[in-house]
């Protein structure tokens, strides 16, 4: 097994997430410039969204960040979900000191998943639920197909375009639970917005938004 990812590094060198560098010896995940010049946010930078108490990002969504999302999302880059919910986890076990019983995330359409092959926010919730110990549990379903966030303009056409898009599963029960909400981009909020308000109505006393980056 050690010789076949031998061969395979030297096939398909391992490249820095951010900055698309081959990564030398010792590095890991992502490149050492990086770790030090990538736009991280401060404790103080939690973003407000309706139904959440809080959203947490470990980064801005801007320059490299922006670049390396795009390359997870649309690029087939699942193997970055390791380091990227690496980052989200630290953040929360940093920024988040109270209870949490389970660990959620907002879901694909199902046409969406078939097509790119995999969920974005789900690989990144298995991943924080990995480093924290919190059970990671599928809440949410996404019963109508949208337009790309990232392609709806302005706020308010953001929230137009998710409202009504998710629900909770049927017959879930997520009374007292206190859960967090995972998902890949925190921009308006919108998006989280409306999971957080399905999870309110199946019971939820509390919902704390995650994600890997907040736009400004």
């Amino acid at each position: 097994m050690r010789l076949f990812h031998i061969l395979l590094d030297l096939l398909y060198p391992p490249k820095c997430p951010f900055c698309g560098r081959i990564l030398e010896r010792g590095e890991e995940g992502w490149c050492a410039s990086c770790q030090d010049e990538l736009p991280w946010t401060e404790p103080g930078d939690a973003k407000t969204v309706e139904f959440c108490e809080a959203c947490l990002s470990p980064l801005w969504y801007k320059d490299s960040v922006r670049k390396a999302m795009h390359r997870y999302k649309f690029e087939g880059g699942r193997v970055h979900a390791k380091l990227f919910g690496q980052l989200m986890a630290q953040c929360l076990q940093d920024r988040w000191e109270k209870p949490v019983d389970l660990i959620t995330w907002a879901p694909l359409h199902p046409k969406r998943k078939r097509k790119r092959g995999y969920d974005q926010a789900e690989l990144l919730a298995q991943r924080v639920g990995e480093l924290t110990g919190f059970p990671v549990k599928n809440t949410l379903e996404k019963i109508r197909a949208t337009a790309v966030q990232s392609q709806s303009g302005e706020d308010e056409a953001r929230k137009a375009n998710v409202q009504g898009a998710y629900r909770a599963l049927p017959e879930l029960d997520l009374t007292g639970q206190r859960i967090v909400l995972i998902d890949d981009v925190a921009t308006s909020g919108a998006t989280l917005a409306e999971c957080a308000s399905a999870l309110r109505k199946a019971g939820a006393s509390a919902v704390v938004g995650l994600t890997f980056a907040r736009a400004r």
